[in-house]
């Protein structure tokens, strides 16, 4: 029975899928969302061969996506001007727009472009922003995103997170043979790729604070290790090994350690991993087990789930050790919890009523919001600003995944188009 809790976890991160590109559909979005109109953005090159992205399509899709924008169709647009100088302001109050977006394209060298692009406040008949931005055929997608990102922060008032990625776990049964991926996608669900694919469990993926690498839990050869995968170059090394439980990797703020899970000593507790240093070393001694550790965004603090209580609860305890203090008090289980990127807010797996729902507890008042309306809702991770909390949930008998506004007022579900998926995890910001 001490080891009911673990593998309570273990079996939740361990279910059939399929690979597939991830599907978002809006499920619920904010009552007055602001009227917006993106103009398709106008091809200035010589030759009739544009460029294979419709740029401003991304831009419009990810708005509208956000839920906190209503987007103009195309086909009610009176007109479709590629610059301030050819919008006439009184066109778009007619229909309601309070702000609109032009843009044009241009070729830049033989493989590059340059995109421009003015924000207006329609009512006022002023330019919001506006920037001249060169890219290339392969990142025109990226760089739609970052538009967007750009045009979110300035209307809503908080950094975009349309230029991230989000990593989870896909698994797919063929023939007895069972094969587990930890991919990676865009936020918008396109280009999935493959980055470890394996034939034992693949569990807990954790971005490094530079994007550039994933930390993982791996059941090869018949014994759990933690791994680290480089993103772009494909190299691999393996953290710790040890007998026993070894998972949930944790990236320390500054990149230089991880906390993870082992029972190497015979019962599972909390240990921070020097990646410089290769050293160890133990945050938490206890009978009970300790798991689940997340880092404080200032990196002077961890949180991690722990049954010392009697039943699952959230602790916290000083990054280097020292005495753990209970955080939640609301329900009689609560796990997996995390830190808002302005070290505000928790997000959680809590059981209400029978139900495993996500839930936001804010540190300051100890408040709990209960946001997600599943019975089995799992592995929450915020946006990289905050904004929203992506989950693991059940649609039927499919595991898809969802997105819930902190708020709760935007509701999104990310679905492949077979098979499941599990265990997601939202990258950092991108740096420009």
């Amino acid at each position: 029975m001490k080891y009911l809790l673990l593998i309570l976890f273990l079996a939740l991160s361990w279910q059939p899928a399929a690979n597939a590109e991830l599907t978002i559909e809006i499920t619920e979005g904010v009552e007055g969302a602001l009227p917006i109109a993106v103009v398709p953005f106008r091809w200035q090159g010589k030759t009739q061969t544009t460029p294979r992205e419709d740029v401003s399509a991304i831009i419009q899709a990810d708005l509208h996506r956000s839920g906190r924008f209503k987007t103009l169709p195309r086909n009610d647009m009176l007109a479709k001007p590629a610059s301030g100088d050819e919008v006439e302001f009184k066109d778009w109050r007619v229909l309601g727009v309070e702000n609109l977006v032009v843009g044009q394209i241009q070729p830049n060298g033989s493989k590059g472009f340059i995109i421009r692009f003015q924000l207006f406040d329609v009512f006022r008949g002023e330019q919001l922003t506006g920037y001249s931005i060169p890219t290339t055929a392969g990142s025109l997608r990226t760089t739609a995103h970052h538009i967007a990102d750009l045009i979110y922060e300035q209307l809503i008032g908080v950094p975009g997170a349309f230029a991230t990625r989000v990593a989870y776990i896909t698994s797919k049964t063929e023939g007895g043979n069972t094969q587990v991926d930890l991919r990676i996608a865009d936020a918008d669900g396109y280009s999935p790729e493959t980055i470890v694919s394996s034939d034992v469990p693949l569990m807990s993926p954790a971005w490094s604070p530079d994007g550039r690498k994933i930390a993982y839990a791996s059941s090869e050869k018949g014994s759990w290790g933690i791994y680290i995968q480089e993103v772009y170059t494909g190299r691999r090394q393996k953290v710790t090994a040890f007998k026993g439980i070894n998972s949930a990797p944790a990236w320390s703020p500054d990149g230089r350690k991880l906390a993870m899970t082992l029972s190497k000593d015979g019962n599972p507790d909390i240990f921070v991993f020097n990646m410089t240093t290769r050293k160890l070393r133990p945050i938490t001694r206890h009978y009970a087990i300790d798991t689940e550790p997340s880092w404080s965004p200032d990196g002077r603090h961890l949180v991690f789930t722990s049954d010392r209580g009697g039943k699952p609860q959230i602790y916290r305890v000083p990054s280097f050790g020292g005495k753990a203090e209970r955080v939640t008090f609301q329900n009689a289980y609560n796990a997996r919890a995390s830190y808002s990127p302005d070290g505000k807010l928790l997000t959680l797996v809590t059981r209400e009523d029978g139900r495993y729902r996500i839930a936001v507890l804010d540190l300051a008042s100890g408040v709990m919001q209960v946001l997600s309306r599943g019975d089995l809702d799992e592995s929450p991770s915020f946006a990289p600003n905050g904004s929203m909390i992506i989950y693991a949930t059940k649609a039927g008998r499919r595991s898809v995944l969802a997105a819930v506004s902190v708020d709760g007022r935007v509701r999104q579900k990310l679905a492949l188009q077979e098979g499941d998926v599990r265990e997601p995890v939202w990258s950092p910001l991108q740096k420009n």
